[in-house]
């Protein structure tokens, strides 16, 4: 049984987060340098069987794609060579980093721990792995 794997991706790093092999929870993996993320994914891919890939879907409010859509079709692509057999699934990725933020607000996190960007991509990539959670499951 295969794991869904979720990527917050950005210009300098990419927030990872997976699911159990049930599929139930999600939880942050890690947060990676953008141009290491191949790598990352090949030698995770190698030790666990991965049966989805969740891609964050950057999107204005105005509906349009954001600045960084054209680097993630990039990595989408690079992606796909690699690993033809693993779906890909875009999902809304839009306020993630404010809800985020809450979050360890909520938490009680120091303000440190708030202003961590590799925290931050972390908690988004789950929230994002939670989103698909809850439409496809």
């Amino acid at each position: 049984m295969g794991r869904i794997l979720a990527i917050d991706y950005g210009l300098k790093r990419c927030g990872i987060a997976v699911t159990d092999p049930l599929k139930i929870i999600a939880q942050a993996l890690n947060t990676v340098s953008t141009n290491q993320v191949m790598s990352f994914l090949e030698n995770y891919m190698a030790m666990e069987e991965v049966e989805t890939l969740v891609v964050g879907l950057p999107k204005q409010m105005n509906n349009s794609p954001s600045e960084t859509e054209p680097h993630i079709a990039g990595f989408i692509k690079r992606f796909r060579q690699k690993f033809p057999n693993v779906p890909i699934v875009r999902v809304d990725e839009r306020f993630t980093s404010k809800i985020s933020q809450q979050a360890l607000i909520l938490g009680g996190a120091t303000k440190k721990q708030r202003q961590d960007k590799e925290l931050i991509d972390a908690i988004s990539a789950t929230l994002i792995l939670q989103t698909y959670l809850g439409q496809n499951l």
